[in-house]
């Protein structure tokens, strides 16, 4: 790069970091008219950044292929990684950078009207993502036109709502590519799921994607029972549907008690009440102790013992860590599998957040790197697919016995993560003299 590039690229993030401290001592508004003004000004505001990022990605994708091209990468392995890292200088995960880079080629190639309003602030980022989802399987000048149509007068986009995008925008697909649809539903039938997510208050969220007449069946089916019986106990109606497909789907009555297996993990201090540290719930998250420990009583079956199950996990008391352990196997052993999934809880990699589906050598064992805990990751899909592309390396470290993965992008960018404390560890507040002191105090 010339020195002239340089001095404009510092000059350019000295403008951003500038506009940044403006806006964090921006004053409030005078009066609540000023303050209207200024909410609707900053709204407008994010909507051009987001443009803004929009260019910054063709920008890198552009670059990337470029070089792919220069280096004769072969064609199936061109682009790799380029989501998840698109995903890091986000700060989101890989799933979200692949919607970002996504959404960034159709609004740079496809889609110049929508594109257009989005910069000047009269779509937002989501009525811009509307666009781009509802259009996502047209052929390339359907899109184009159905951009033309909507968005080619940026005056009729005014005071319109998320709906009226959709609605829009789904008619004109419809009427251009009436085949393209039916298509695209026969896809959506294939990919019919159940996923659960967790919700606020320790609920859990349940949710079936399914097609058309039989997710009206399966409703319909529920609230035709909770009608029938609603009114007959204390139940509201909402709280039937959900007993009745509860029981529909387990085979047991709501009354009765759920066994609590391994998928509960918590101290033995917040087991027995010794503290409250909160315990955790492998794919949920961190719940209550007093709220575990609710889940283990009531899961023990008046006369039997063995419908709950526990698993006593040890940690070093200075710092939480797990305790290490190693394989000769170049494939990680379940028992150190398990160990890594408890120990990193979730994919390792910043940002990401998602379940995780493999465990992995950080340093590939083709490169001499041990089958052991320090060396092991565990880590999502889609950045374990990532790491493997030229440019990406994952380097495990311990640092005063916690476990640390250095990530660096193809572009430079470092990225560290901490495994988390294991769970029901709080850090010493006694030095070390105080701590042998009471150890020999004890075996005295």
């Amino acid at each position: 790069m010339s020195e002239t590039g340089a001095t404009q690229t510092e000059v350019d993030a000295d403008g951003l970091r500038l506009l940044m401290n403006r806006l964090a001592l921006m004053r409030p508004g005078a009066d609540e008219a000023e303050s209207v003004q200024r909410l609707t000004l900053l709204e407008e505001i994010k909507s051009a950044c987001t443009s803004a990022q929009v260019r910054q990605t063709v920008n890198l994708d552009e670059l990337r292929a470029a070089d792919e091209a220069v280096r004769n990468v072969p064609e199936r392995k061109r682009g790799r990684g380029l989501a998840a890292e698109v995903g890091l200088a986000r700060k989101v995960s890989p799933r979200k950078g692949s919607q970002y880079l996504g959404f960034a080629r159709a609004l740079g190639h496809e889609m110049p009207h929508t594109m257009a309003a989005l910069t000047v602030g009269v779509l937002t980022e989501w009525r811009a993502t509307i666009l781009v989802r509802e259009t996502a399987y047209l052929t390339r000048e359907s899109r184009e036109e159905v951009d033309r149509r909507i968005c080619g007068d940026s005056a009729t986009l005014v005071g319109m709502s998320d709906r009226e995008i959709e609605a829009l925008a789904k008619s004109h697909a419809y009427e251009l590519e009436a085949e393209a649809v039916v298509a695209r539903k026969a896809k959506a039938e294939r990919d019919r799921h159940v996923s659960v997510r967790p919700a606020p208050d320790l609920m859990t969220q349940l949710s079936a994607l399914l097609p058309l007449t039989d997710g009206i069946a399966v409703y319909a089916a529920l609230k035709k029972h909770a009608d029938s019986v609603c009114g007959s106990d204390d139940r509201t109606h909402a709280q039937v549907m959900t007993d009745t497909l509860i029981e529909r789907v387990t085979g047991r009555s709501v009354a009765e008690p759920t066994p609590v297996a391994v998928n509960l993990v918590l101290s033995d201090r917040s087991l027995f009440g010794v503290d409250d540290s909160a315990a955790d719930v492998p794919g949920f998250g961190p719940i209550p102790a007093t709220v575990a420990r609710l889940l283990v009583a009531d899961s023990m079956a008046p006369g039997d013992e063995t419908s709950s199950t526990l698993r006593r996990l040890y940690a070093r008391p200075a710092d939480g860590a797990l305790v290490a352990m190693e394989s000769r196997s170049r494939g990680f052993p379940p028992a150190l599998a398990r160990y890594i999934r408890l120990r990193d809880q979730r994919c390792r990699t910043p940002y990401c957040g998602a379940p995780i589906a493999e465990i992995d050598h950080a340093t590939a064992h083709r490169r001499s790197g041990p089958t052991s805990a320090e060396n092991a990751d565990g880590i999502c899909v889609i950045h374990n697919r990532a790491k493997e592309a030229a440019g990406w390396s994952y380097n495990a470290r311990v640092v005063d016995g916690v476990h640390v993965i250095d990530v660096i992008t193809p572009t430079g960018g470092r990225h560290i993560s901490a495994a988390p404390a294991a769970i029901g560890h709080r850090p010493s507040s006694r030095s070390e003299v105080e701590t042998r002191l009471l150890q020999l105090l004890a075996a005295a």
